[in-house]
């Protein structure tokens, strides 16, 4: 996870170009690519497949958030069926095991390989390579911005706009969750917004702050509760002229958390509270050379 101290040193007067990143994720003609940052693709010869079938879907979904790790049968059961398994559910396992493979061969074409689905004797295994997710593109690319983030900053700003458009909805939109793609799906939505808070606190630092106000209030209405984008809103209100907005800000905060959760504020939201007050010169971006 991306934290806020490893971009905090980015600013303007970087006189850096912004270097080319890692393009989106490729397409291979001749491997599938399995997308599930949204409803749940299949994309192979520039052509992108739906898979037919909630069971199918489901199964698929647990075996992509475990490639390479073979399933025990028993976690299949639960995620296909939950407590209640048929009484047939070996046989019904293994059937829609083998139309999965089936679907995943036919969708490969004649000249393709298909991902393979072993069976092994601890379970069901999906041989997949990290890069033919799209999570696993999005993961890549957070993590170098992560990496990058505090000596090229225009360079992590850029990875993060890569990583971010790889999302085309909820993690698994249109599957049948079990408890194992879940648990994967709410991760996966925590790093999202933790790359769009780090999005928004370079675009903070790297332009004109006023354009990322409207969207801090956005996100700031849907997660309240979220201090790092109060404190963002309150810099960047602080940093077009604003300060009694950012003050105001700070102060209906306050009383939210207060009145609904009878604490106060951290120390950080506090501190920065007392800088806006001050007027700390620490606050100013700096000015391009």
């Amino acid at each position: 996870m991306i934290t806020y101290s490893q971009f905090e040193d980015a600013h303007p007067n970087n006189d850096r170009r912004l270097h080319s990143g890692p393009s989106r994720l490729d397409v291979s003609p001749t491997r599938p690519v399995c997308a599930f940052l949204g409803p749940l693709e299949v994309r192979t010869g520039g052509r992108t497949h739906t898979v037919g079938g909630n069971r199918q879907r489901t199964l698929l979904a647990a075996l992509l958030v475990s490639p390479g790790r073979p399933l025990a049968a028993e976690q299949l059961y639960t995620e296909l069926w939950g407590e209640n398994p048929p009484p047939t559910f070996e046989n019904s396992l293994q059937a829609h095991v083998y139309r999965l493979r089936r679907t995943l061969q036919q969708l490969a074409g004649p000249d393709g390989r298909a991902p393979e689905l072993l069976t092994r004797s601890s379970g069901y295994v999906l041989e997949l390579g990290d890069e033919e997710t799209d999570a696993a593109a999005f993961r890549r690319l957070a993590g170098q911005a992560r990496a990058c983030a505090r000596h090229t900053p225009d360079q992590a700003l850029h990875l993060l706009d890569e990583a971010l458009a790889l999302w085309r909805g909820a993690p698994f939109q249109d599957v049948a969750q079990g408890p194992m793609s879940q648990s994967v799906a709410l991760a996966l939505e925590e790093e999202q917004l933790c790359a769009v808070e780090d999005k928004l606190w370079l675009e903070i630092q790297l332009a004109d702050p006023v354009h990322s106000i409207s969207e801090l209030k956005r996100m700031r209405t849907i997660h309240p509760w979220r201090e790092r984008l109060t404190e963002m809103l309150m810099l960047a209100l602080y940093r077009t002229g604003r300060q009694a907005e950012a003050v105001e800000t700070y102060n209906s905060t306050r009383h939210r958390l207060a009145s609904e959760l009878g604490m106060e504020p951290s120390l950080k939201l506090r501190q920065r509270l007392q800088q806006i007050l001050n007027q700390a010169p620490s606050l100013d971006a700096a000015v391009p050379a």
